[in-house]
C-alpha cells in the first residue's frame, strides 16, 4: 500500500497536531450530485450498486474530486449485514428499507447466520480494496458498520420506523430474545469491521443512527454496551499506525462521558451538541467530529462561513476535531454549496493550530 500523503485526519483522530482542521461529511457520495445519480441508473439499483466493487469505487471517488475533503468513506449500507443474514432486503422507490423476514422470536435470531466478510459479504471487501488502491494514498479510507441497536431496529420492525414500537416492546417484555439478536450482531459486526481493516480501511466508524430514542438505562443496556464489545474486539493498528474508531450516536449528546468511556478514539456530535461544552466534558480522552447543521449547506456562501468560523471558535485551539455535518448532506443540496464548506473549515482553521 502506498503512504499517506495527506493524514491529517488520522492524526486529528489521535488528537495530534495537525496544520488544518480535517473536514470530511457524512453521505457524501450521495445523490445531491449528478454524476452519482449517473452511475446509480448505471447500477440499476441501490443494492446492485452496493454489490459492485468498481461502482462503489467510483462514487466513493466523486466527492473527492469536486472538494478537497481530507477522508473518503467507503462506499455502503448500514444493512449489509441483515442482509447477509438472509432477511430479504429491498428498497422500495421513496419507500426506504423493508425486511421480508422481520425478527420476531428467539427461533428467528437462533437461525439468523453470523456473515462470513469474506464470504458473504466479500463485495464489501471487494470494494474496499478497490478503493483503498485507487486512491493511491492521497487521503484515508474510512470503513463503518451499523451499531447493533441500529441494525436490530431495522430488523425487528421490519424497516423504517418513527414509533420503534415493535423492538421496544421486545425490549420491555422479552429482553432476553433482543439482548441475544444484540450479541449475535455485535459479533458480527466486530468481524465485518475488522475483517474492512485487513481490506485496507484505516480508521473505522460505528453509526448509531437510532440510539438516541432511547432512556438513558436502556441505551447503556442495549446500546452502548454492544458498542463496547465492539471496540474491545476491534483491530487498533494496521500497516505499523494505529485504526482510529469513532463512535456516532444521533440524539446522544448526554452521554458523552459514557461513550468516551467505550475505549473509542472519537465520538461523532449532531448539530444539537455545544462544542465546548463537549471538550470540556470528555477533556482530552477522545477527538471529536462534528458538527454543523446539514441545512446550513442551504445558505449563502458567507452564511457557511460564519458557521463555520463559529464552530472552529466553540471548539477552540488544539487538537482533536475532525469538521463534519451534524448529520448526513441533504439530498437537495447544490453540490457547489460544499466547497464554500470545505474550503472554508481549512482556511479559517489554520490560526487554531499554530
Amino acid at each position: 500500500m502506498q503512504p499517506l500523503v495527506n493524514d491529517r485526519y488520522l492524526r486529528a483522530l489521535l488528537r495530534q497536531p495537525v496544520d488544518e482542521t480535517p473536514v470530511w461529511m457524512m453521505r457524501q457520495a450521495g445523490r445531491y450530485l449528478p454524476e452519482y445519480r449517473d452511475v446509480r441508473t448505471q447500477a440499476g439499483d441501490f443494492m446492485s450498486l452496493c454489490r459492485n466493487p468498481e461502482l462503489a469505487c467510483e462514487v466513493t471517488l466523486q466527492p473527492l474530486r469536486r472538494y478537497a475533503l481530507d477522508a473518503a468513506i467507503l462506499f455502503s449500507d448500514i444493512l449489509t449485514i441483515p442482509d447477509a443474514m438472509g432477511l430479504g432486503l429491498t428498497f422500495g422507490q421513496g419507500e426506504g428499507p423493508r425486511f421480508a423476514r422481520p425478527v420476531t422470536c428467539l427461533r428467528d435470531v437462533q437461525q439468523l447466520p453470523v456473515p462470513d466478510p469474506e464470504d458473504e459479504l466479500r463485495y464489501v471487501m471487494d470494494a474496499v480494496r478497490t478503493i483503498r488502491s485507487a486512491l493511491q494514498g492521497k487521503v484515508p479510507l474510512i470503513g463503518f458498520a451499523g451499531s447493533p441497536w441500529t441494525l436490530a431496529t431495522y430488523m425487528v420492525e421490519g424497516g423504517s420506523s418513527k414509533t420503534f414500537t415493535r423492538i421496544k416492546q421486545m425490549m420491555v417484555r422479552e429482553p432476553e430474545i433482543l439482548h441475544a439478536l444484540l450479541a449475535k450482531l455485535a459479533d458480527s459486526v466486530c468481524l465485518y469491521l475488522n475483517a474492512q481493516v485487513a481490506a485496507g480501511a484505516q480508521s473505522l466508524m460505528i453509526f448509531d443512527t437510532w440510539g438516541g430514542v432511547l432512556s438513558t438505562p436502556a441505551y447503556r443496556a442495549f446500546s452502548l454496551d454492544y458498542m463496547a464489545r465492539i471496540v474491545a474486539g476491534l483491530t487498533r493498528e494496521s500497516e505499523g499506525r494505529p485504526v482510529p474508531v469513532t463512535l456516532f450516536t444521533k440524539n446522544g449528546g448526554q452521554w458523552l462521558e459514557a461513550i468516551a468511556d467505550t475505549g473509542c478514539d472519537a465520538i461523532g456530535l449532531d448539530w444539537t451538541v455545544d462544542l465546548a461544552d463537549a471538550r470540556r466534558r470528555v477533556g482530552h480522552r477522545v477527538a471529536l467530529q462534528g458538527n454543523m447543521d446539514p441545512a446550513m449547506l442551504y445558505a449563502s456562501a458567507s452564511g457557511i462561513e460564519q458557521e463555520v468560523a463559529r464552530i472552529l471558535a466553540e471548539f477552540g485551539p488544539g487538537n482533536g476535531h475532525v469538521f463534519n455535518l451534524g448529520h448526513g448532506i441533504a439530498q437537495d443540496v447544490d453540490p457547489a454549496q460544499p466547497t464554500h464548506f470545505v474550503d472554508a473549515v481549512h482556511r479559517l482553521s489554520r490560526p487554531y493550530h499554530r
